[in-house]
């Protein structure tokens, strides 16, 4: 597909989320749409996908002038968009999910057997190990993904819009999900490639367009810069790639949490314990037991065996209300189904975890709830019109901001932090590292879930690697590399800990 975009202009009220802004995609080409959070990116999707009409500008396909494009004649197009926030139906089969809205039907009836063996063959090419017959319920975040994935890829495309795709899927699901878009580029498929993994970008991208609060910056080709260029055009000045934690041991404060012994579904016998300022990171590849031991440490999450226990005494992980009481808060990974309510507005999710845990009244104040997030929006830099717009109305950095400063009002000994820079650009996660690092300072022990390397390398005091669902080795953070982390994550190396 031949796209140009030319001066699209869209604004939203008094915001301008977009000003002349152009965009040129060739045939069988894979061009890299990199900005930071709010730069404009999803806002210029969404009315090529025809989500909401632009204000000014063109569209041309394939030579052709598009006027009033809608959701409908954007598909038949052969557009299709793969977005950030999963929107699948969880009630629904993968096969279900997958032909929603395009059903095979013969005289009126839909032509089942013929979806599931076409889905199937889908599934199975992409090496996804999902029947398409599984209720998407029962699937994981990274399942869900591929199954986002073969939807777009069900129906002959001539342009595929990825917003983050990768965020949730191992190195093995990337590198299969980027040979299946190799091969459509040789068959001319176009792919708009949105991320914010720089080494991703470089890697996929043969060209690439940077935007910075709503305005085209620069288009070139991937060959022509470097990581570090691509990051300085994406804030707009020289970005000094610095390593934000002190290479020294923190003093140890008291122990504010401890878990011995600890089971449940995926994980068994986990032994462990933070201190006051201390930052511990809990890391290992999908199927290691992480994810659902993160949740268990919540109360999300149903533990076999173990106990736990606070500065105040024995815990009990039954009751996440409990937990919380006790001193205890979470920011959950996956923030549309775990960290937001939709239908709130900012200054409500703000207040949410206040409200469960300190509020003591019967009635709520608005005066209050502004008050609480107007600090909070000042220390986290969160940028919106109103804290009155839905959440929804948020980037996706400015959301998981947003559900930070939630937990930071009920002022807890330990925050227990699973995955939280998804899918969030570079500005934000430094953001969201210093607080970390500040947090520590204060007294405050963190125990941070996360797959990346950088990341684990600026916020770790220590580092809990697991593999099969076991702890297979703690580093001190002079021991801490990525060579060390993988070694250990793909039990190449081993040692008896427990």
């Amino acid at each position: 597909m031949n796209l140009e975009m030319i001066n699209i202009s869209k604004s939203f009220g008094a915001v301008n989320a977009l000003r002349n802004v152009s965009l040129h995609i060739g045939p069988g080409e894979i061009h890299g749409l990199l900005g930071e959070n709010g730069a404009g990116k999803t806002t210029l999707m969404n009315i090529l996908a025809g989500t909401f009409p632009q204000d000014s500008g063109e569209i041309i396909i394939n030579g052709s002038r598009v006027h009033s494009m809608n959701p409908k004649k954007s598909g038949e197009m052969g557009i299709r968009f793969i977005h950030q926030e999963l929107s699948l139906c969880n009630d629904l089969r993968v096969f279900q999910n997958m032909f929603l809205g395009a059903e095979y039907t013969q005289g009126g009836f839909i032509r089942r057997q013929a979806e599931v063996k076409r889905a199937q063959e889908l599934l199975d090419y992409m090496n996804t190990g999902i029947n398409a017959e599984t209720l998407v319920g029962d699937l994981e975040t990274a399942k869900k993904q591929l199954v986002e994935i073969a939807r777009a890829l069900l129906f002959k495309s001539g342009l595929i819009i990825m917003d983050e795709p990768t965020t949730a899927l191992t190195t093995r699901e990337i590198e299969n999900l980027f040979i299946i878009m190799n091969s459509l580029k040789n068959e001319g498929v176009s792919f708009i490639y949105i991320s914010h993994k720089m080494p991703e970008v470089f890697q996929i991208c043969g060209k690439y367009t940077v935007l910075r609060d709503g305005t085209f910056i620069e288009s070139g080709m991937i060959s022509d810069i470097n990581e570090h260029k691509a990051t300085e055009l994406l804030i707009g000045k020289t970005f000094v790639s610095a390593n934000l934690k002190e290479n020294t041991v923190p003093e140890k404060g008291e122990v504010v949490f401890r878990v011995e012994n600890l089971s449940g579904k995926t994980f068994a016998d986990v032994s462990l314990e933070l201190r006051r300022g201390e930052v511990v990171v809990i890391t290992g590849l999908q199927g290691s037991g992480t994810d659902e031991l993160a949740t268990a440490l919540f109360g999300a999450s149903p533990v076999i065996k173990g106990t736990a226990f606070t500065a105040g005494g024995r815990l009990d992980l039954r009751s996440i209300n409990r937990v919380m009481r006790s001193g205890i808060a979470m920011i959950p990974r996956n923030r549309k189904e775990r960290g937001i309510v939709p239908d709130l507005s900012i200054r409500q999710n703000n207040s949410l975890a206040y409200y469960a845990v300190k509020h003591r009244g019967m009635l709520i104040s608005q005066k209050q709830e502004h008050r609480r997030f107007m600090v909070n929006q000042q220390k986290l830099d969160i940028k919106t019109s109103s804290d009155t717009d839905p959440i929804t109305s948020l980037s996706g950095g400015n959301q998981q901001k947003v559900i930070l400063s939630k937990w930071l009002e009920i002022d807890a000994d330990l925050y227990i932090m699973d995955n939280p820079t998804q899918g969030i650009d570079v500005g934000s996660k430094y953001s969201i590292y210093k607080l970390v690092n500040a947090m520590a300072k204060e007294g405050k022990a963190v125990l941070l879930f996360s797959t990346e390397f950088p990341e684990i390398r600026q916020v770790a005091d220590r580092c809990i690697v697991m593999y099969k669902g076991r702890i297979n080795t703690i580093l001190e953070r002079k021991d801490i590399s990525e060579v060390t982390i993988m070694a250990h994550s793909t039990g190449a190396q081993t040692e008896d800990l427990q």
